[in-house]
């Protein structure tokens, strides 16, 4: 899964990256998590670095807070969930990130890592996004859910899972394109090259979404 991540480039580097522009000021979060509002680029404003809620709430659920907030959606059975079958074909997003934290299990204990890749540069999450209206008060509520695959050699000594990272600028416009269809979608929901990135074990300090600081990287 991907249950905790970072977003630390600055705004100018990282609107250049992605050729698009934030629409309200740019977080910097060193221990991003879920019900946060984090920075995603749609399919339908590609232009645009939006802040959107981080966990789905599907457009037609009656309660969203009573129902699940799904933060990940696993590649493998997209097409088959109804809920993510119509979002894989109509609302696809890029999540930005610049690393990720995962807990591998040992005897001694979860033990938190950070990975990243070698050049250290922002990378997109492929994600799928929602819009939940509120017809109460007519407020839309928009969120959305990042996407997980198999584990590549890295990961696969830290975790069963991990977070499909989109591996160039063509598979991003690609996966922000609505003129594919979904099995061309689904087909870039790959484990990353293992050979590009690196990991290393940081302090339980990541535990708390309340740490969010640079302290949070370092070395244990």
């Amino acid at each position: 899964m991907c249950g905790r991540y970072t977003f630390i480039a600055p705004a100018p580097a990282a609107e250049k990256r992605f050729d698009a522009k934030f629409t309200e000021p740019a977080p910097t979060t060193y221990n991003a998590a879920p019900s946060q509002r984090l920075p995603i680029i749609t399919n339908a404003a590609p232009g645009q670095i939006q802040l959107l809620s981080w966990g789905l709430v599907p457009s037609w659920s009656k309660d969203p807070g009573a129902g699940p907030k799904p933060i990940n959606a696993r590649a493998e059975t997209l097409a088959e969930k109804p809920s993510f079958r119509q979002l894989l074909g109509r609302r696809r997003c890029l999540v930005l990130a610049d690393s990720f934290f995962e807990w591998q299990a040992t005897p001694a204990g979860k033990v938190p890592h950070r990975i990243l890749l070698r050049d250290e540069q922002p990378f997109a999450f492929a994600g799928l996004w929602d819009e939940w209206l509120d017809r109460a008060t007519g407020e839309l509520h928009p969120t959305f859910t990042i996407i997980t695959t198999e584990p590549n050699a890295l990961m696969a000594n830290i975790h069963n899972r991990m977070p499909v990272i989109l591996p160039t600028r063509a598979a991003e416009h690609a996966w922000l394109d609505d003129g594919l269809g979904l099995a061309a979608h689904q087909q870039l929901l790959l484990p990353y090259d293992a050979a590009v990135m690196r990991e290393y074990v940081i302090s339980k300090r990541v535990n708390s979404p309340a740490n969010n600081d640079p302290e949070v990287l370092a070395a244990a």
